[in-house]
């Protein structure tokens, strides 16, 4: 089913995950460890599609009790991938707060106050947003940092709760966020009232070459059949920036 979004033709993937035939690829290209965590768990990625296609990459969770993106990821790993899209899958970055249901690693950071750019120390040790003791200093955030870089994708998304918020944006980036806002119900708002240093996204669009990255903040919870919509819009954007 074709729909117009800001005057362009985009491909819809229905709920039912169905994809317009000539537009199927699903090749797993590889499952890589790109780093471990402080305690030594392996920070996994996963990639499917098409080698030398338009790189997309997911990061299904950065704080570990924000958890739910973790279906979404589980959902794509399953997902037919459209032709021409070369799709990195990061389950989670952070495999010590995941396995412990806490929001920072298990030195107590905040990984997403400790990318490099735009870093500011902030709190200490047991602080909800303390930012480590200086930038990039955790060893999460380095095998991000160093993956992306290789990689260089052109877009990210980033998985957090529980706002259920998009912010908006501007140009074929601002397209894509209120395209994805569309297909999944999630409205697009500002965020606002925190201390955003150091945060991973923002590091993204300014770091990696021509990249664009955005935060889907999602509800409190997230059913199945919701997180197959999301891997759907995931798809579609995806399927938006390959055309452009």
């Amino acid at each position: 089913m074709l729909r117009r979004v800001g005057g362009l033709l985009l491909a819809c993937v229905i709920a039912s995950g169905v994809t317009p035939a000539h537009a199927q690829s699903s090749a797993f290209l590889e499952r890589r460890v790109i780093g471990t965590s402080v305690m030594g768990k392996p920070i996994e990625a996963v990639r499917l599609g098409t080698k030398g296609g338009v790189v997309v990459v997911v990061v299904g969770v950065i704080h570990g009790n924000e958890a739910a993106g973790l279906l979404i990821t589980d959902r794509l790993q399953e997902s037919v991938v459209p032709k021409g899209i070369d799709l990195w899958i990061v389950p989670t970055m952070n495999p010590d707060g995941t396995a412990l249901d806490q929001r920072g690693n298990a030195n107590q950071v905040d990984l997403n106050r400790n990318f490099p750019y735009n870093w500011a120390k902030m709190g200490k040790p047991g602080y909800w947003q303390f930012a480590g003791k200086s930038k990039a200093s955790e060893p999460e955030t380095k095998a991000i940092v160093a993956f992306m870089r290789e990689i260089k994708p052109a877009l990210g998304i980033w998985y957090h709760q529980d706002l259920n918020i998009i912010s908006p944006g501007t140009g074929l980036e601002g397209t894509m966020r209120s395209t994805y806002s569309r297909l999944t119900g999630i409205p697009i708002k500002r965020i606002t009232g925190g201390t955003y240093t150091g945060v991973a996204a923002t590091w993204q669009r300014h770091s990696v070459k021509d990249g664009m990255a955005f935060v889907v903040e999602l509800g409190k919870t997230l059913s199945t059949s919701e997180a197959k919509i999301h891997s759907n819009a995931v798809l579609n954007i995806a399927m938006l920036l390959r055309d452009n």
